[in-house]
């Protein structure tokens, strides 16, 4: 197993975009998707934007609907995170791991494994 790797991460301006882009050598045991998670300085990590490998389901916490995109090469184990007019309260750490969705209820759980987290990546926006 390898951990995921993000990139894409920067410094910009409020109102600008940023693509983040995670690649994972393998998929997780039990995983049908993936998820991109944000962790504010001094805060615990969420789960802000998720998709399924089909690309049948997906999710975003409300705050980003409308601002953010999160798509998908399964062929290459990558999956994008696209911020369009970022806001001050973005910034944070971005990471990526692997999910288990559940139609019956919707429900999205993070796989659990000993590499189951990056580096992640570092999204500070200035307004």
């Amino acid at each position: 197993h390898v951990h995921p790797v993000e990139s894409g991460g920067g410094l910009v301006q409020a109102g600008e975009s940023l693509r983040l882009s995670c690649t994972a050598s393998e998929r997780a045991f039990n995983s049908n998707g993936m998820g991109w998670f944000s962790q504010p300085p001094g805060k615990g990590r969420d789960l802000v934007a998720a998709l399924t490998w089909s690309g049948d389901n997906t999710y975003y916490e409300e705050s980003v609907k409308g601002r953010f995109i999160i798509s998908r090469n399964s062929v290459q184990n990558t999956v994008y995170l696209q911020m369009n007019n970022l806001k001050s309260e973005d910034t944070a750490v971005y990471y990526c791991a692997a999910l288990s969705h559940r139609e019956d209820g919707d429900v999205w759980m993070q796989i659990e494994t000993p590499d189951a987290w990056g580096q992640g990546t570092l999204v500070t926006v200035s307004s």
